[in-house]
């Protein structure tokens, strides 16, 4: 990509995809087959017949490019890359870059549903978050609770291509838990229980004669 290519406000995949070529370099092969191995053992394992394939392999390589700290060399693939490119390119593409360095990852809840905007809650912090989104999401409603990452890219937030829906009949349990875990153990990690929820969630879909109440009672362990 040229030196002088404008940054588009709504545009972060050309830089992704450069992105996802670098942490998927041979010499990178081993330590990527180990983070996906690592993400399965936090998120629960997927099969090509699952429903949630395609999303939580997304989430999983959301996880291996922004998260997951490298054995060897102590970096995220997002920030060895950024700072590779912060001397090769000008500092508008460099920027672009580093987005990548700064996104937002947690469970959501869905505060209001705009024109081109969803105003999103963070259940942990109580921040609040507006996303630019000009798609419709089918079936996203006011109230409804979600595990997202927002980019921040050209003055917007936007959302990555990982989501991890929460049905409607959890949300009273897991904001329920929320609470308790702020309470009760403050030091706790949101991120592990970002983790444990998506295991839920899919044992929502592999279970589906055990009810929802019943896989996100959060004092019982997961199937």
């Amino acid at each position: 990509m040229d030196a002088s290519t404008t940054v588009s406000p709504l545009s972060y995949q050309p830089y992704l995809d450069q992105l996802t070529a670098f942490g998927s370099e041979e010499p990178r092969k081993a330590d990527l087959l180990e983070a996906k191995a690592e993400y399965f053992r936090l998120t629960g394992e997927v099969f090509e017949d699952d429903k949630l394939f395609e999303l939580r392999m997304a989430s999983f390589l959301d996880f291996y490019l922004y998260d997951r700290v490298s054995p060897l060399t102590g970096k995220t693939p997002a920030v060895e890359f950024y700072e590779q490119r912060l001397q090769a390119v000008a500092p508008e593409e460099a920027n672009a870059f580093r987005s990548f360095t700064e996104t937002v990852h947690g469970l959501f809840e869905v505060r209001k549903l705009g024109k081109g905007v969803i105003r999103l809650r963070e259940l942990f912090s109580g921040k609040d978050f507006d996303v630019t989104e000009r798609r419709h999401i089918a079936g996203l409603e006011t109230g409804d609770i979600l595990e997202a990452r927002l980019i921040p890219f050209g003055g917007h937030l936007l959302f990555s291509s990982a989501f991890c829906y929460h049905p409607r009949p959890a949300v009273k349990s897991i904001k329920a838990e929320v609470k308790r875990r702020k309470k009760k153990q403050p030091d706790s990690s949101p991120q592990e229980f970002v983790w444990e929820c998506a295991r839920r969630a899919l044992n929502v879909e592999r279970y589906r004669q055990i009810s929802v109440e019943k896989i996100y009672d959060f004092q019982s362990k997961i199937l």
